[in-house]
């Protein structure tokens, strides 16, 4: 199975770097990398000039430069779209180091023919889960991803995730071409954050499957590009506003019903958040890109630095 990698960077070369070093220890060979650059064309040439054009296995590397920032689904769909031939596509995040098996896992997870994506299992630098999966609770507006906090080496049973996630990490996750020729590309108008929920969300609709593969490990430090990772009082205003108002936007798109209920309880989620830490800028931003998402303002916001 011949697998294209898309990652996408924002002025993060040293990331790709590490991830792309990672990905020379894969014990599946056959898969070449496409990194689409959002960073403008003075990080594309930087990020050029770092990258090798093949791996230590012969794979070919290939950086694309968006004609802008069109997001991260903007990116993944380039990505996706530069490598037709793939039979299975696995959009990775920069700042993610793969194990050495977590390919050859998905793939034989995805080959058995019963599902159409496949999940991993995501880790901390701090060897705690992040994730195994995800449950997306329409109600609320809320993600919720399993197994969060765990230690590494706690038992998982791949039965109970498949059965219960509703999306997969958009941090590493592999999708088939039948899931592409159901689903469609990502929603390019979330630009940022809960573009792969909503992709999984729109695809079980469609009849499509999730899997797991268990057995497949990757470390994601998380946040390094939007500083999502930062401690909560410094938490940058892109990624707060942005998963608030896409989370009503994905409400508005497949739970219209819902709303009303979810943009108050969304609210509240926010409000026990930041509150309680001293947070008020960051729970501004928050209420700010909610209330966005009420009045259904899509893509890159306005006050977005280039």
């Amino acid at each position: 199975m011949h697998v294209a990698i898309v990652i996408v960077g924002f002025r993060n070369p040293d990331d790709i770097a590490e991830c792309l070093h990672a990905l020379e220890t894969a014990r599946h060979r056959d898969f070449e990398v496409v990194v689409c650059e959002n960073g403008g064309h003075q990080a594309f040439d930087i990020l050029n000039s770092r990258l090798p054009t093949t791996l230590s296995g012969g794979q070919t590397v290939r950086v694309i430069a968006a004609p802008h920032n069109v997001g991260f689904a903007g990116g993944v769909n380039i990505g996706m779209r530069s490598s037709p031939d793939a039979d299975a596509w696995w959009v990775l995040n920069p700042d993610t180091k793969p194990e050495a098996e977590a390919l050859s896992a998905k793939v034989a997870r995805l080959a058995k023919g019963d599902c159409d994506a496949v999940g991993c299992t995501l880790y901390r630098p701090n060897g705690k889960i992040q994730s195994h999966g995800g449950r997306w609770r329409a109600w609320f507006a809320r993600a919720e991803s399993i197994g969060i906090g765990d230690s590494l080496d706690c038992a998982v049973d791949p039965l109970m995730i498949e059965r219960d996630q509703s999306y997969l990490n958009g941090a590493a996750m592999l999708v088939g071409r039948r899931f592409l020729q159901v689903a469609g590309m990502m929603r390019e108008e979330y630009f940022l954050y809960c573009e792969e929920v909503e992709w999984c969300l729109r695809g079980a609709k469609l009849g499509l499957r999730l899997g797991y593969a268990p057995e497949a490990r990757v470390l994601h430090a998380q946040g390094t590009t939007t500083g999502a990772g930062e401690e909560i009082r410094r938490r940058p205003r892109t990624p707060i506003y942005l998963s608030a108002r896409n989370a009503v936007l994905l409400t508005r798109d497949l739970y219209v019903l819902r709303l009303p209920i979810a943009v108050v309880a969304l609210a509240g989620q926010l409000l026990l958040r930041y509150a309680r830490h001293g947070a008020w800028r960051q729970l501004g931003h928050g209420l700010s890109g909610i209330a966005a998402g009420v009045r259904n303002e899509r893509g890159a916001p306005k006050w977005l630095n280039p």
